[in-house]
Order: C-alpha cells, then structure tokens, then sequence
C-alpha cells in the first residue's frame, strides 16, 4: 500500500451544505416574496424577492458552515470586478440581441407596433434596477454558497451539472415553458456556473445575467415566458413556435441554444481578471494581493 494514499472525497457534507442554504433560501422566498408582491407588484417580487432571499440563506450558510463573510462568496470589489463584470454584461447583451436581430435581417421577423401600449420612461428606467436585482438574486441563490460548495466537495462537473439542471427544472413552472426552455435555461445555468469558476468572483456570472434579461424586453420578446412592455413595438415572427420560442420566447428556441455554445467559447478565450473566493481558493491573508489571470484555466 501506499504510504499516502489518496483520501477519499467526502460526497455527504457538499450535499448537505447545498441543501441546507437552498432550503433556506426557498424558506426565506415563500415569506418575503408574498409582502413585496403586495407592496410593488409581481415583477418586483420576483426580482427583490429573490435577491433578498439570496442575501439571506447564502449569509446564514456562510456563517453556518464556515464562519465566513457573506462577502467572501466572490462579492468583494477589488481590481478586476468592474472589467469583469463589463465583459459579462457585454457578452450577455450582445448575445441576447443575436438571438433577435438575426432573425430579423434574415426576414424570419420583424417589429410591430403595438397599440396604445402602456409604458413610460419612469418603467424604462427602473426595469433594468429590478432585473440587476433579479440578476444578483439568481446568482447568489445558484452559484453562490451551492456551486461553490459542490465544487468544492464533489469537483468542478458534478457541481455545474447538478446546479445547471436545477436551474433548469425550477423555471419549468414559468408561463409556456417548453422541453426546449427548460434545457436551455439549464445550459445557461452552468454556462453562468463555468464564468464563476473562470473568473474566481460573482461579478462575471452576473453581468452575464443581467446583460441578457435587461437586453430582452427593450427588443420586443418575452423574458422567460414574462411579459414586460417597456417599448412601443414587439417582435413579430414570421416562422413558427420552434425558432420564435412560443409564448415562452427566444430561450425556448434552437436559436438560443446555438448562442449558448458560442458564449461558451467566448467565456473560455476571454481575458479576465481573476478575482478571489474562499470557497474555491487558498484563505489569503490581509496584506496578500489577488494575482491576475488572464489565460484561459481549466474547469
């Protein structure tokens, strides 16, 4: 035998950790998104709610099983957040007006105009607060505390695997959810799971998230089988339910899951800087620096 032998990797304490911070935080939704609904309406319960809730379960678990900062979870500002977080924000938005743009030169649709359609420039401005919200909310709930901890315990695949297709399977309740939809959906989740462990923070996942939900609605389509008027036209298809997503829209579409693909290689050849998270990196000390990264790492 070996006088070292390789321990073996513990599989019941990631799970256990992971659990316990998504019950919490389906625990802290089921109170808090009920009082903001009634406050401000259903959109803001979602987004709001939802971040609250994050902030919550992932504060309690990180206290829980580590007696850490919340802010150790790859929230901390530091050199390289903003360029990260623009780089996301960049490919998410680019990549969401892909989807809507090149059907339209293409002729598969087009821009209508909407009759008397209820909006102001007061909604224009506060949506895209309220899908940062939802933004930082959903990433915190999925690849804060739980892939961070997977990853950890299990390794890189099994975690963004396991977190892609729970991602998936709770948007599976949203207005004209497809099989379609509900794939995609999971794909972004480890999509958004692998810029978390390319970048080492959470700023990247979330400019990802935010740059394609806030793009979405002010083109025209559904977000996420949601509704959201914010301009005067809507994309009108001109071919049917399978490349325009149904009433789910364009992430129930073989369009979206193309696009995925190609943000997957964008994600891997993309200069970062590499940020610094305690689950996923060596403790640091006060004074010690964060060195960049700007090559491409292996999942």
């Amino acid at each position: 035998m070996p006088e070292n032998p390789i321990p073996k990797r513990d599989w019941v304490k990631p799970l256990m950790g992971a659990f316990v911070c998504f019950l919490l935080f389906r625990i802290a939704l089921f109170f808090i998104y009920p009082i903001i609904e009634f406050l401000g309406g259903k959109l803001m319960g979602i987004t709001l709610g939802i971040l609250l809730s994050a902030a919550i379960s992932s504060a309690l678990a990180m206290a829980i099983f580590e007696s850490r900062r919340f802010t150790d979870l790859g929230l901390h500002w530091q050199e390289g957040s903003r360029r990260n977080l623009l780089t996301g924000l960049f490919l998410g938005a680019a990549a969401a007006a892909s989807v809507i743009l090149v059907p339209v030169a293409l002729g598969m649709a087009h821009f209508g105009h909407l009759d008397a359609p209820d909006i102001s420039w007061r909604g224009d401005v506060f949506l895209p607060v309220l899908l940062l919200c939802g933004a930082m909310g959903e990433e915190l709930a999925f690849r804060g505390f739980v892939l961070q901890y997977l990853t950890r315990g299990w390794g890189a695949w099994a975690a963004l695997l396991s977190t892609g297709a729970l991602f998936g399977l709770l948007h599976n309740d949203n207005p004209g959810a497809t099989w379609l939809s509900d794939v995609n959906t999971g794909l972004f989740g480890v999509l958004f799971g692998y810029a978390v462990l390319r970048s080492h923070d959470l700023w990247l996942p979330i400019g990802l998230h935010f740059g394609w939900n806030v793009t979405l609605p002010f083109l025209g389509v559904e977000l996420s089988g949601l509704t959201i008027r914010v301009t005067g036209y809507e994309v009108v298809w001109n071919s049917g339910d399978l490349w325009s997503g149904g009433k789910y829209g364009p992430e129930a579409s073989p369009l979206t899951s193309a696009v995925i693909v190609l943000l997957f290689l964008a994600l891997w050849k993309v200069p970062l800087r590499r940020g610094w998270v305690w689950l996923l990196d060596e403790p640091l000390s006060d004074t010690e620096d964060v060195e960049p990264e700007l090559s491409p790492p292996s999942v």
